[in-house]
């Protein structure tokens, strides 16, 4: 579809209605180029972004490390490329579908792969199961809230399911860092950083092209997973994405969002509003719902109405501590721990 024509939907404007093919690409405005890579799970696809720098090209994640991703990359590099090399590797975060391919990338391109520090060493931590990073933790972690032990099991089973889509990691990397401004071909793209799906995501806008790749903060369709992990189990993370979403607000309203996932569209504030309403709702309904005690388990079919494989009650977990913590921080709830140390909340 012609970029020029747009479909609104909801308060938000789509430029297409439909993404490029996986070993396609389409030219979202010159310099900027969409890939869309498969994934291996229900949330099927992700967005990757190819942006003219100089000689040459400044990846924007990596896609999922795998054969099938690896092979529509080496048909790119035939295509897409133009003969052109990728000069540099920006990562967005830690996570499998954004890193799985930064070090090969890096390795055949001969460059480095950027990325804030925070998610470099959050990616290494867990490939490697470090304390408080590893299946052990997160199975006592999700144990504690409640998790059925089939459940815990079936977790455990999986294993490391972490380094299936990431095999390797770069053993070096440059920083991103919140305001840093990077030179890619003419213009300068701004770091803004985003918390709670990640610990220091790096989302890129460009002034001069009104365009922001928002990586996972800011989706079209559907709500980023904000999960709390073992490392950090009373954390707030549901509140600190909601303070990065007041940030991304501000920008004009003209901005052409690029999302990881779903289709570009353009819209930032009425897209925060929708997924501000989004969570109040989700917490007003939390909050009746622990008229008596009740664990984050109990409380996942109030959050996903729906049947869940194991990945997505992993992602649910994390997520029902997620919004339980950020009602205990705010008083809505009282946090009761056994002293088997099961965790239960009930209304304040």
């Amino acid at each position: 579809m012609n970029a020029s024509l747009a479909v609104t939907d909801n308060a938000l404007q789509f430029r297409w209605v439909e993404a490029p093919p996986a070993a396609a690409s389409r030219e979202v405005m010159p310099g900027v180029i969409w890939l869309r890579m498969p994934l291996p799970f229900a949330l099927d696809h992700i967005n990757l972004w190819l942006l003219a720098d100089g000689d040459g090209w400044t990846q924007v994640d990596c896609g999922y490390g795998n054969a099938a991703t690896r092979g529509l990359w080496q048909q790119h590099f035939a295509g897409t490329l133009k003969g052109r090399p990728i000069r540099r590797v920006i990562a967005t975060h830690y996570h499998p579908d954004h890193v799985g391919n930064a070090a090969w990338l890096a390795a055949r391109s001969d460059c480095a792969v950027t990325m804030p520090q925070a998610e470099y060493l959050t990616a290494h931590a867990v490939s490697d199961e470090r304390a408080g990073y590893g299946v052990a933790a997160i199975s006592a972690l999700f144990r504690a809230h409640g998790l059925a032990a089939e459940h815990v099991a079936a977790l455990e089973a999986r294993g490391n399911a972490y380094r299936r889509g990431v095999p390797e990691l770069p053993l070096y990397f440059e920083r991103l860092a919140a305001g840093d401004e990077i030179a890619i071909g003419p213009q300068r793209w701004r770091v803004i950083p985003g918390y709670g799906h990640s610990p220091e995501h790096a989302s890129l806008y460009c002034a001069e092209l009104g365009v922001l790749i928002s990586g996972d903060m800011l989706l079209p369709r559907i709500s980023t997973n904000v999960s709390v992990w073992p490392v950090e189990p009373d954390g707030d993370p549901l509140g600190r994405f909601l303070a990065s979403l007041d940030r991304l607000a501000e920008l004009p309203s003209g901005t052409l969002v690029l999302p990881s996932h779903g289709l570009p569209f353009v819209g930032v504030a009425a897209r925060v509003e929708q997924l501000r309403a989004h969570h109040v709702s989700r917490l007003a309904e939390l909050e009746a719902a622990a008229s008596l005690p009740v664990t984050a388990a109990d409380i996942v079919p109030v959050l996903f109405r729906r049947e869940l494989d194991l990945q997505q009650r992993f992602f649910a977990m994390g997520e029902a501590i997620a919004h339980l913590n950020h009602l205990w921080h705010r008083g809505r709830v009282k946090r009761l721990v056994a002293a088997d140390r099961a965790v239960r909340f009930v209304a304040a």
